[in-house]
């Protein structure tokens, strides 16, 4: 998984593989190995070499992309951005009258309405969750705006190109 991380202010290349409880990173291009254990409820144990972490991961209140992390005693507040979802709402369909589609790309399964109808969401706010041969798929907003529409409940099977909801 590629991300791009800001912390501080600055931007990280961010590449993620996990191998069971193996976790390799590649940050800026340093390679990082941990071994990752998942206690839940967001907390997790890391372990690099002989140093073991306690690490606490929650969303942030701020924004749906952000996360606050604690490792330790130290606090750091992280945005995520998956470079793909850019390149995606870029060329999402926007029409004249200012709204735009949220698209299905693919055949698969409602599994999750995140948005509901009036509500206001910023771009790249998750509307609608579909999954696609066993990976669950959020389809993020283009832009800021009223959730005009959501066109499926969960578990409905939607075709690629159906229209899952509409953004004014």
């Amino acid at each position: 998984m590629k991300l791009i991380a800001e912390i501080a202010g600055e931007e990280h290349d961010v590449e993620i593989k996990r191998e069971g409880s193996r976790v390799v990173a590649l940050i800026d291009g340093r390679k990082i190995e941990v071994e990752a254990r998942d206690m839940g409820n967001g907390h997790y144990l890391l372990k690099n070499g002989n140093s073991v972490y306690e690490c606490r991961v929650e969303r942030s209140r701020d924004s749906a992309r952000s996360i606050e992390v604690n490792v330790g005693t130290d606090a750091f507040h992280i945005t995520l951005t998956d470079p793909k979802r850019l390149r995606s709402l870029a060329r999402a369909g926007a029409h004249s009258d200012g709204s735009t589609e949220i698209v299905a790309p693919m055949p698969g399964k409602v599994v999750r309405v995140i948005a509901e109808r009036g509500a206001h969401v910023e771009a790249g706010d998750g509307i609608i969750v579909v999954e696609a041969m066993k990976m669950q798929n959020e389809m993020k907003s283009p832009m800021a705006g009223t959730v005009a529409a959501i066109n499926f409940q969960i578990g409905a099977t939607v075709n690629a190109g159906d229209v899952l909801a509409v953004i004014e």
